[in-house]
Protein backbone atom coordinates (compact mmCIF):
# COMPACT_ATOMS: atom_id res chain seq x y z
CA UNK A 1 0.00 0.00 0.00
CA UNK A 2 1.29 3.41 -1.00
CA UNK A 3 1.31 6.39 1.09
CA UNK A 4 -0.85 9.63 0.48
CA UNK A 5 2.18 11.54 0.03
CA UNK A 6 3.62 9.11 -2.50
CA UNK A 7 0.30 8.81 -4.19
CA UNK A 8 0.19 12.45 -4.58
CA UNK A 9 3.85 12.27 -6.27
CA UNK A 10 3.02 10.14 -8.62
CA UNK A 11 -0.62 11.85 -9.67
CA UNK A 12 1.37 15.33 -9.89
CA UNK A 13 3.99 13.97 -12.48
CA UNK A 14 1.84 12.35 -14.47
CA UNK A 15 -0.31 15.08 -14.62
CA UNK A 16 2.23 17.76 -15.10
CA UNK A 17 4.12 15.95 -17.81
CA UNK A 18 1.79 13.37 -19.14
CA UNK A 19 3.27 10.02 -20.92
CA UNK A 20 2.17 9.22 -24.37
CA UNK A 21 0.21 12.56 -24.84
CA UNK A 22 0.14 12.89 -28.32
CA UNK A 23 -1.93 13.13 -31.89
CA UNK A 24 -0.30 10.40 -34.14
CA UNK A 25 0.47 11.58 -37.19
CA UNK A 26 -0.43 8.21 -38.74
CA UNK A 27 -3.96 6.80 -39.92
CA UNK A 28 -2.86 3.87 -39.07
CA UNK A 29 -4.18 3.89 -35.26
CA UNK A 30 -7.81 2.97 -33.82
CA UNK A 31 -8.99 6.06 -31.99
CA UNK A 32 -11.91 6.54 -29.51
CA UNK A 33 -13.16 10.58 -28.39
CA UNK A 34 -14.23 10.52 -24.71
CA UNK A 35 -15.81 13.81 -23.51
CA UNK A 36 -17.77 14.17 -19.70
CA UNK A 37 -21.20 16.06 -19.61
CA UNK A 38 -20.28 18.24 -16.76
CA UNK A 39 -16.50 19.14 -16.41
CA UNK A 40 -13.23 19.79 -19.03
CA UNK A 41 -12.61 16.04 -19.95
CA UNK A 42 -12.26 15.49 -23.11
CA UNK A 43 -9.77 13.31 -24.78
CA UNK A 44 -8.84 10.86 -27.85
CA UNK A 45 -7.06 7.75 -27.04
CA UNK A 46 -5.20 6.33 -30.18
CA UNK A 47 -4.00 2.36 -30.40
CA UNK A 48 -1.92 1.10 -32.77
CA UNK A 49 -1.42 -2.82 -33.23
CA UNK A 50 0.88 -5.30 -34.53
CA UNK A 51 -1.98 -8.59 -34.69
CA UNK A 52 -2.65 -9.01 -31.15
CA UNK A 53 -0.27 -6.92 -29.58
CA UNK A 54 -0.32 -3.30 -28.61
CA UNK A 55 2.60 -1.29 -30.40
CA UNK A 56 1.65 1.81 -29.36
CA UNK A 57 -1.04 3.97 -27.43
CA UNK A 58 -1.33 7.77 -26.86
CA UNK A 59 -4.19 10.14 -25.75
CA UNK A 60 -4.60 13.78 -26.69
CA UNK A 61 -6.88 16.81 -25.39
CA UNK A 62 -7.92 18.34 -22.66
CA UNK A 63 -8.58 16.74 -19.00
CA UNK A 64 -8.60 17.40 -15.18
CA UNK A 65 -5.49 16.20 -12.85
CA UNK A 66 -7.19 13.22 -12.14
CA UNK A 67 -8.03 11.91 -15.91
CA UNK A 68 -4.79 13.18 -17.40
CA UNK A 69 -2.76 11.38 -14.67
CA UNK A 70 -5.23 8.49 -15.04
CA UNK A 71 -4.81 7.81 -18.40
CA UNK A 72 -1.23 8.64 -18.74
CA UNK A 73 -0.22 5.85 -16.09
CA UNK A 74 -2.74 3.45 -18.03
CA UNK A 75 -1.10 4.29 -21.51
CA UNK A 76 1.67 2.88 -20.29
CA UNK A 77 0.56 0.11 -18.49
CA UNK A 78 -0.55 -1.24 -21.02
CA UNK A 79 1.63 -0.44 -24.60
CA UNK A 80 3.44 -3.95 -25.11
CA UNK A 81 0.41 -6.00 -23.98
CA UNK A 82 -2.08 -8.38 -25.71
CA UNK A 83 -5.41 -7.03 -26.17
CA UNK A 84 -6.26 -9.80 -23.72
CA UNK A 85 -3.24 -8.31 -21.01
CA UNK A 86 -4.61 -5.18 -21.77
CA UNK A 87 -8.30 -5.86 -20.69
CA UNK A 88 -7.27 -8.10 -17.96
CA UNK A 89 -5.10 -4.60 -16.40
CA UNK A 90 -8.05 -2.40 -17.28
CA UNK A 91 -10.67 -5.36 -15.77
CA UNK A 92 -8.25 -4.79 -12.28
CA UNK A 93 -8.24 -0.91 -12.47
CA UNK A 94 -11.92 -0.98 -12.59
CA UNK A 95 -12.14 -3.61 -9.70
CA UNK A 96 -10.28 -1.44 -7.71
CA UNK A 97 -12.25 1.70 -8.08
CA UNK A 98 -15.48 -0.52 -7.39
CA UNK A 99 -13.46 -1.82 -3.66
CA UNK A 100 -13.63 -5.11 -5.18
CA UNK A 101 -10.70 -7.29 -4.23
CA UNK A 102 -8.20 -6.95 -7.06
CA UNK A 103 -4.64 -7.44 -8.43
CA UNK A 104 -2.71 -4.94 -6.30
CA UNK A 105 0.78 -5.58 -7.97
CA UNK A 106 -0.69 -5.28 -11.83
CA UNK A 107 -1.35 -2.08 -11.24
CA UNK A 108 1.75 -0.43 -10.41
CA UNK A 109 1.47 3.30 -10.18
CA UNK A 110 -2.07 2.93 -10.92
CA UNK A 111 -2.57 2.31 -7.49
CA UNK A 112 -2.47 5.72 -6.44
CA UNK A 113 -6.17 6.06 -7.42
CA UNK A 114 -7.14 3.18 -4.98
CA UNK A 115 -9.40 6.06 -2.85
CA UNK A 116 -10.88 7.33 -5.44
CA UNK A 117 -14.07 5.63 -4.71
CA UNK A 118 -14.03 7.55 -1.67
CA UNK A 119 -14.85 10.60 -4.16
CA UNK A 120 -18.07 9.54 -5.98
CA UNK A 121 -17.68 12.51 -8.19
CA UNK A 122 -14.05 11.58 -8.77
CA UNK A 123 -14.45 8.07 -10.36
CA UNK A 124 -15.70 9.62 -13.79
CA UNK A 125 -12.59 11.30 -13.90
CA UNK A 126 -10.18 8.30 -12.99
CA UNK A 127 -12.10 5.99 -16.11
CA UNK A 128 -12.83 8.33 -18.76
CA UNK A 129 -9.57 7.87 -20.73
CA UNK A 130 -9.55 3.88 -19.70
CA UNK A 131 -12.95 3.12 -20.82
CA UNK A 132 -12.00 4.79 -24.05
CA UNK A 133 -8.93 2.61 -24.29
CA UNK A 134 -11.66 -0.50 -22.95
CA UNK A 135 -14.02 -0.17 -26.22
CA UNK A 136 -10.94 0.29 -28.79
CA UNK A 137 -9.13 -3.37 -27.28
CA UNK A 138 -13.10 -4.65 -27.58
CA UNK A 139 -13.77 -3.98 -30.54
CA UNK A 140 -10.51 -4.37 -31.79
CA UNK A 141 -10.93 -6.91 -34.83
CA UNK A 142 -7.48 -8.27 -35.71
Amino acid sequence: MMDSNLKRDIIMDHYETPRNKRTPQSDDYLKKHMAADSCIDDITIYIKFDGDKIVDVSFDGVGCTISTASTSIMTELIKGKTVKEALHIIDEYEKMLSEDSYEEDLLEEANAFDTLSKQANRISCGLIGIKGMKEILENYDK
